[in-house]
């Protein structure tokens, strides 16, 4: 619908029985934003005051938390808006910007998990050489690359989506994902072709990347000691767990924008909830429980409370 200052406003239609569950929605988003924005803190907090955890790997780790934190904060307050209001609409302008930060954060998130890849490659293949490779300087070439790289190419989708003719003001879904697409009357062919160009270089490029490495890391490892071994799966299992879960989160999201009718209402909106619910509490439980030296840290704190 649009007002008299000509904004166009998008009604979300992919709630289930909000009338009726809005307040036990908002009660669980809630405690679970909460719980995203104060595990992720807490490590990002450890690694920052600890010296000890200055090195590229927990630098990477701490990056991808506060990254986590920005996925979140971008979704979970509309959310929490949308259970408590009569109506669930947001403008196609906040709906775009939606869009824009949702793909580039995730697109963030699989290039830091490929530089934690290269970072893990470098210290257990070539240990030797790493204080060389692995300086101040690459790892902050690094950092910007993996959030400046994904927003170049979600800008262009962003810019051409919010110029596209739109025949439709009924979204089936909760939040601005790919299902925007849907609202264009026409969807333009350079749109298509530079969406498939961001899906490659963001996240197939990216992932295929680190599965690589980490390959080649099994392979080298294989081949020495038992201690070494059993190091190098420390070390390599809770980024992998990451990158699978993350994996399918995105798989989920293209699915399920291609495939319009292939699920009913309530099956999107659950296993949408479940992506946004997991995710995003998945990281902090996996790097505060299998690496050490962060999990040490917060035996100290809970330890010193206690």
């Amino acid at each position: 619908m649009d007002n008299e200052f000509n904004i166009t406003y998008i009604t979300m239609a992919g709630y289930v029985e909000i009338n009726t569950y809005r307040y036990l929605y908002f009660s669980i988003m809630l405690i679970v934003y909460v719980l995203i924005i104060c595990c992720n803190s807490i490590i990002v907090y450890l690694i920052y005051i600890h010296k000890s955890l200055h090195e590229p790997m927990y630098i990477f780790i701490a990056a991808l938390l506060f990254n986590c934190v920005l996925y979140s904060t971008n979704v979970y307050p509309k959310l929490l808006i949308d259970f408590l209001s009569e109506k669930q609409i947001v403008s196609y302008s906040a709906c775009i910007f939606q869009f824009f930060m949702f793909y580039t954060l995730g697109g963030s998130e699989f290039m830091l998990l490929a530089a934690m890849a290269f970072d893990r490659y470098v210290s257990i293949c070539k240990p030797l050489g790493y204080p060389n490779i692995m300086t101040k300087t690459t790892v902050n070439i690094f950092l910007v690359l993996a959030w400046l790289f994904p927003a170049c190419h979600i800008t262009v989708t962003s810019i051409q989506s919010a110029k596209a003719k739109l025949c439709n003001l009924t979204l089936k879904g909760i939040i601005c994902n790919n299902a925007v697409f849907t609202l264009q009357c026409v969807r333009p062919k350079s749109l298509t072709v530079f969406g498939l160009i961001s899906l490659f270089d963001l996240a197939i490029l990216p992932m295929l990347f680190t599965i690589f490495t980490y390959t080649k890391i099994f392979i080298v490892s294989y081949q020495k000691c038992k201690t070494f071994r059993k190091k190098a799966v420390e070390t390599c299992i809770p980024h992998l767990l990451v990158l699978i879960s993350y994996f399918c989160l995105m798989a989920y999201d293209v699915i399920i924008a291609r495939v319009e009718s292939g699920f009913s209402q309530t099956v999107r909106f659950i296993m949408t909830l479940q992506v946004l619910l997991y995710h995003p509490l998945l990281n902090p439980f996996i790097y505060g429980l299998k690496m050490k030296e962060i999990s040490k840290y917060l035996k100290l704190i809970c330890s010193t409370k206690v």
